[in-house]
């Protein structure tokens, strides 16, 4: 993992090159496709919906194509308790559009999960048989366990090395996995987790941000930061026994890549610069707390976090200084990676295309 202290300014690191090019999508469509197969992962959140295909090659997963659309799919949820039709109807143009490329990339295995928004709405299962009709997705619902299960084994192998306590942390739209695990270098193992109702949509409906004052934006991040603090409660008895210790901490969600950006002062998104980057978490609180003193509009003015996210932000930083607070590791690491690529790995590992060992990726 990459360690920074401050913002350097210097370029993302290139990617895989073809012949001391820069490898892109066609360079795979070029090369003859026979006995290799293709596998495809939809990760349908609160927030957000998500695909990503990989090719297995010489027993990895090359990555070939990839979408992500915010859908608001848990928008309203927490009053209601149902979908609202104008989310499923953004959710189903989006699966369509998903749909469309497991077509054109000739996918020979997929699997499509939804997580908490549909764990909550009690007409999931009329969006589900809608994308179904629609689109010919079948929407997996799955469990909090199974959704932490396969955050943790998409991104565990960005985990800070070393031998002291580990902790993934998934915060997502509707809810926020904390897994404590031991990562070695074949395999990962899940000791402890726990999954509360808060992500960054739910927590912002449940405890709007006033944007009145500076006063009134500082006392709503203050109850923000009361109500996860008391959702992590249970957990965080079990982690003082940790304390003293050289912890690790590596988070997996739209919050810490959108924090590291930040941190980056990025002019845009680039997903090769954040991944696998490593924050100190003094860095992060000072970035958390910059944000949610700001106005809506200057958030939507930072290039990394525009007007989809401006609103949504600040519950994200209200979390993530609850899991700093209760696991006070010196660094955070940053993974753009998490439930598709703990799909994508299953799926291959099923379809005896890479190792159950091999635990990585190329882009």
């Amino acid at each position: 993992m990459r360690q920074m202290a401050a913002p350097t300014g210097r370029p993302p690191r290139p990617g895989p090159t073809v012949g001391g090019r820069n490898r892109t999508a066609s360079d795979f469509r070029s090369r003859p496709s026979v006995r290799s197969r293709s596998y495809a992962a939809i990760d349908l959140g609160t927030n957000n919906c998500r695909l990503l295909i990989a090719r297995a090659e010489g027993g990895e997963l090359m990555v070939i194509d990839a979408f992500s659309r915010i859908v608001r799919l848990g928008e309203g949820l927490h009053g209601s308790g149902r979908i609202s039709e104008a989310a499923i109807d953004r959710t189903v143009a989006a699966l369509a559009v998903c749909a469309d490329k497991l077509r054109r990339r000739h996918v020979t295995l997929s699997r499509a999960v939804a997580t908490e928004a549909c764990r909550r709405a009690n007409n999931a299962d009329e969006l589900a048989r809608r994308v179904r009709k629609e689109t010919g997705i079948v929407l997996d619902i799955i469990s909090a366990a199974e959704e932490a299960r396969l955050a943790v084994l998409g991104c565990h192998n960005l985990m800070e090395p070393g031998d002291g306590p580990a902790l993934i942390f998934d915060i997502g739209g509707g809810s926020t996995e904390l897994m404590r695990v031991d990562v070695s270098d074949r395999d990962v193992a899940i000791h402890d987790w726990i999954s509360i109702p808060w992500g960054v949509v739910s927590l912002t409906e449940h405890a709007p941000l006033s944007e009145d004052s500076l006063a009134a934006r500082q006392a709503s991040y203050a109850h923000m930061r009361a109500v996860t603090r008391d959702a992590f409660a249970e957990f965080a008895g079990r982690a003082e026994r940790f304390a003293g210790q050289s912890l690790r901490l590596l988070g997996t969600s739209g919050t810490v890549t959108t924090l590291a950006s930040v941190f980056l002062d990025l002019p845009r998104y680039d997903r090769r610069a954040v991944d696998g980057l490593s924050v100190p978490a003094d860095a992060m609180r000072g970035i958390s707390r910059r944000l949610a003193e700001a106005s809506l509009v200057d958030r939507a003015d930072i290039a990394c976090i525009g007007r989809e996210r401006a609103d949504l932000v600040v519950a994200g930083c209200a979390i993530l200084e609850s899991i700093i607070d209760l696991w006070p590791a010196a660094r955070v690491g940053v993974a753009d990676r998490g439930i598709r690529e703990g799909i994508l790995r299953t799926l291959a590992m099923q379809g005896r295309d890479i190792p159950v060992t091999r635990r990585e990726f190329r882009r």
